[in-house]
C-alpha cells in the first residue's frame, strides 16, 4: 500500500502549522485496456479502488485519471469514470516523481 502522503514534504504556515505541499501526481495516458463504469448510487472513489486494484488508498489514481481535483470522494450516480488497468505502472511512474 502506498500513502499518498509518502515522501511528500511539508512547510510551516504563517501561523506556524505544519502542513503538507501539494503533491502533483503523474499524467495517466489513455490506454486501450482501461476500464470504464457507470457510477452506482453509493460509489466512492475509495470503494472502487479496493475493487479494481484491492487498495482503497489508490483512489487518487481514478481521481487523477478522471480530472476530479476537488477533494470529493463520493460519486454522483451515472458518472462515467475510466479505471486505468495498468496500475502497478502508474505507482512505479509515482514514486518516481520529484517533489
Amino acid at each position: 500500500m502506498i500513502s499518498r502522503y509518502q515522501n511528500n514534504p511539508t512547510k510551516k504556515t504563517i501561523d506556524g502549522k505544519e502542513v503538507y505541499k501539494s503533491k502533483i501526481y503523474p499524467n495517466i495516458e489513455l490506454r486501450d485496456t482501461d476500464i470504464y463504469v457507470a457510477t452506482e448510487l453509493g460509489d466512492r472513489l475509495d470503494t472502487l479502488a479496493f475493487q479494481f486494484f484491492g487498495d482503497s488508498s489508490l483512489w487518487w489514481i481514478i481521481a487523477s485519471a478522471n480530472n476530479i481535483h476537488n477533494g470529493v470522494i463520493g460519486l454522483t450516480e451515472g458518472t462515467i469514470l475510466r479505471i486505468p488497468e495498468a496500475y502497478i505502472s502508474i505507482i512505479r511512474d509515482f514514486k518516481n516523481v520529484e517533489f
